[in-house]
This record gives structure tokens, C-alpha cells and sequence, in this order.
């Protein structure tokens, strides 16, 4: 199965956590609602879909991976179901924050 048909397969993403990155982009601490976890190399450089609670959308691109747990691996994200990405929101209908539903676009 290709990468891309991974990131496409029903995966939702929950917001746990959202900051400001250091010097660009935003940190999204995410974890795995349905679906099955993806890998992380289809991860990067992917575009995904954020919407908020109301109802707002936002589109991201993720640029890498936060390593404030630990270096991200599949087994992790398959075994935790969490992950710490660093985005760049590529409209401006952000910022992006807790309990937002995040999906591969």
C-alpha cells in the first residue's frame, strides 16, 4: 500500500495541545482517533485538514516531527496512537487549538 493510500484510510486526529513553534509554524501534540495509524514517513511533507469544534477549517502542512517525547516511529504512533508534528498553516483561518479534528487532506 502506497504512502498515500495509508494517510487516506478514515485516520482522524485530535488536537491535545497547540503552541506557537520557536521560530515559525505552530507544534500540534495529536492523537490518534480512528483509523489506523499511518507512517510516519507519509506523514511528512503531508497537507492535512484541521477543523475546529464550530465547524472552521484550516489547512496544514506538516514540515516535521516535535521530539518531546521521544524520537517518532511507527511502533510508537501504533502503539501510543500520539504524535507531536510542526506545522504550517497554509490558509489563514487558524490558529489551530484544543479539540480540533485533524485529517489527511
Amino acid at each position: 500500500m502506497s504512502a498515500e493510500a495509508t494517510t487516506r484510510s478514515g485516520v482522524t486526529f485530535r488536537v491535545l495541545d497547540a503552541m506557537d513553534a520557536p521560530h515559525s509554524g505552530r507544534i500540534l501534540r495529536l492523537r490518534l482517533q480512528s483509523g489506523e495509524a499511518p507512517s510516519i514517513k507519509s506523514l511528512k511533507g503531508a497537507t492535512l485538514t484541521a477543523t475546529s469544534p464550530d465547524g472552521d477549517r484550516c489547512d496544514v502542512r506538516v514540515l516535521g516531527f516535535a521530539v518531546f517525547g521521544g524520537k517518532p516511529s511507527d511502533e510508537r504512533l501504533a502503539r501510543t496512537g500520539r504524535v507531536d508534528v510542526h506545522v504550517e498553516e497554509i490558509d489563514d483561518n487558524g490558529p489551530i487549538g484544543l479539540r480540533w479534528e485533524v485529517r489527511p487532506a
